[in-house]
């Protein structure tokens, strides 16, 4: 008598590919997880630089000379709020101003800020 094979998949050989299968799509969790934290950190940073770039440019518009120091404040952008300091500092040029302008998320507690941008004032004509 002819034994008939049988055909089909045996467990061990459904567990193997269940482990594969659940591996894979581990890995695959994980890089939409970091995919979608690295989108939130780039918008996060992409608004604080608008924001640091706005608070710039606003002392560039001022046309006023302003005295070494700090300044803060805040400013809506993206339905966010942020905390901004801007440092302006003496260079070794009299008639030119160092603005360094930091940007937080407000609700951070002092934290490295999020972004750090730096410009240059030059003495309006008086």
């Amino acid at each position: 008598m002819k034994r008939r094979q049988q055909r089909g998949f045996t467990l061990l050989e459904i567990i193997v590919a269940l482990a594969v299968l659940a591996i894979t799509l581990g890995a695959i969790i994980k890089a939409a997880g970091d995919y979608t934290a690295n989108q939130a950190y780039l918008r996060d940073r992409t608004l604080a630089l608008w924001v640091a770039r706005n608070v710039l440019a606003e002392f560039q518009l001022e046309n006023a000379w302003p005295g070494v120091g700090e300044r803060k404040g805040t400013a809506e952008m993206g339905r966010a709020e942020w905390d901004w300091l801007a440092l302006i500092s003496q260079t070794e040029e009299s008639e030119l101003r160092r603005v360094d302008v930091e940007v937080r998320p407000l609700d951070a507690d002092e934290t490295d800020p999020l972004v750090v941008l730096s410009g240059f004032l030059w003495q309006p004509d008086q």
